[in-house]
């Protein structure tokens, strides 16, 4: 009974690892180039998110970057949602994101610039 449940543990494993990928998604809003990368894969908790906005291949540090990602309401299961400031760090914004459950959650990532426009990039990740 020990060796069973040894080897469906590592199964379970070899497949939560398999399905773990890095998030690198690209998207463009009004002539700017957005890109949302992690450095690790997504995992239910504390995850680490970068943001790095390009106007005409220039890098955008001034402007203010919130992140807000949701999981609408489902079947016995509430409407769920985490927003965040992120912060200009080494040519990227850097913002910490927590999720609270596996599954698909989607993200809207608004950045205000310089002349006081409010745009917004939206998608989805899976955890």
């Amino acid at each position: 009974m020990e060796n069973l449940f040894k080897t469906i543990l590592v199964l379970f494993l070899a497949i939560s690892f398999l399905k773990a990928e890095i998030i690198n998604q690209n998207g463009n809003k009004d002539g700017y180039d957005v890109n949302l990368t992690t450095e690790k894969s997504l995992v239910v908790g504390k995850n680490i998110f970068f943001v790095k906005l390009l106007k005409d291949e220039k890098e955008i540090s001034t402007a203010k970057v919130k992140v807000k990602v949701f999981m609408p309401e489902m079947p016995g299961m509430p409407y769920m949602e985490y927003e965040e400031n992120a912060l200009y760090v080494d040519g990227k914004y850097k913002v910490d994101i927590n999720f609270s459950m596996a599954g698909t959650w989607q993200y809207h990532i608004k950045f205000k610039t310089d002349d006081g426009i409010i745009h917004t990039i939206k998608g989805s990740v899976n955890l």
